[in-house]
């Protein structure tokens, strides 16, 4: 089944100096390293291509100045590309008139930023409401629909509480369910947990992964914790100096690294939670096994590691019709949990 495309990027570059457009026509749109350094421009992103899929959570990650914020920025227009392409839903994002940007932003996109950006002289019900407010929504239905997301961000009993009475796990639940209450078809987050402690930020995450389980938004997320992303993600899309470097599962990112800088990101990766057993398992050989007891070859492989390493012979996999299709060996594992794995 084709999956759906929300949101296409086409050879984008963002570049900020004395005249960017300039700059790009002088160079036919593709200034090289030595052209930005000569003459004191930047480029911010360049010659960025993706797609986000309806429903998907895409996580872009990489170093501070890498151009992973930039990108969003791009992509909502709250900075202009230099060049190339954006469409939403197959219209043209950049031909979009400041109404239309307006519009798309009330009642399509969802933003949810490190700073949390609350209110401070509201309290938590009229600043989850705000942005329905502005959208001109008589106050009894406002008012309804923010406590709805109140309700399903953990907070109700806390409508009246202010920001400054609340913990920062807390006021980043303010802002998720202000982001919310729009109903946003696509849901953009720029290190929204990364001001948090460690385990408020871990509750947090378990918190998105419900959020998402219930509303299945299309979310493109930002964060520079590539643990983090190998918990939300179904793609992660790795940036370095404003170029995208590989754009993958967490899976392919770790077994498959497109060099040594994403290999480097996913050195100390959970593996046990990312790798699944069809991803390393070996040929049958000839041998089918008994499928009675065979392993799941959807399995990860931490579910299934003391099996295998206490078997003194290769362990059958089962593909989703239960018929044999593999097999994995003590040796195999050991390297996907502990090294490399051979190409």
């Amino acid at each position: 089944m084709q999956r759906q495309i929300q949101i296409t990027c086409r050879n984008i570059w963002k570049v900020f100096g004395p005249n960017p457009e300039e700059f790009m026509e002088r160079h036919n749109g593709k200034p090289s390293p030595e052209a930005f350094k000569a003459e004191g421009y930047i480029g911010a992103v360049q010659d960025v291509s993706f797609d986000v899929y309806t429903g998907e959570i895409l996580i872009i990650m990489g170093l501070s100045g890498s151009g992973k914020s930039t990108i969003i920025r791009c992509i909502t227009r709250l900075n202009d590309p230099t060049s190339g392409e954006m469409d939403y839903e197959g219209k043209d994002l950049l031909k979009a008139t400041p109404q239309e940007l307006i519009e798309l932003r009330r009642h399509k996109m969802g933003m949810v930023f490190q700073n949390f950006g609350l209110l401070p002289h509201r309290d938590v019900l009229s600043n989850v409401a705000f942005p329905l407010e502005v959208q001109g929504i008589d106050l009894a239905t406002r008012n309804a629909r923010a406590q709805e997301m109140v309700d399903l961000v953990g907070l109700g009993g806390r409508e009246s509480y202010f920001p400054r009475e609340l913990s920062g796990g807390q006021q980043q639940r303010v802002g998720i369910a202000r982001s919310l209450a729009v109903e946003p078809d696509i849901w953009f987050l720029d290190e929204p947990f990364s001001a948090l402690d460690p385990l408020i930020r871990a509750e947090m995450q378990d918190e998105f992964i419900r959020l998402q389980q219930m509303l299945k938004k299309t979310i493109v997320f930002i964060t520079h914790d590539f643990e983090e992303a190998t918990k939300l993600a179904d793609r992660i899309g790795i940036m370095k100096d404003g170029r995208m470097v590989q754009l993958d599962t967490a899976e392919e990112l770790v077994l498959n690294p497109a060099d040594d800088y994403v290999a480097e990101f996913a050195r100390n990766a959970p593996r046990e939670r990312i790798v699944s057993v069809g991803a390393i398992m070996e040929d049958l050989n000839g041998t089918a096994g008994s499928a009675e007891h065979a392993l799941d070859a959807k399995a990860k492989i931490g579910e299934v590691a003391e099996r295998v390493l206490n078997s003194s012979v290769p362990l059958p996999v089962a593909g989703e019709d239960g018929a044999i299709i593999g097999m994995l060996s003590r040796e195999r594992i050991t390297k996907a949990l502990f090294g490399k794995q051979d190409q």
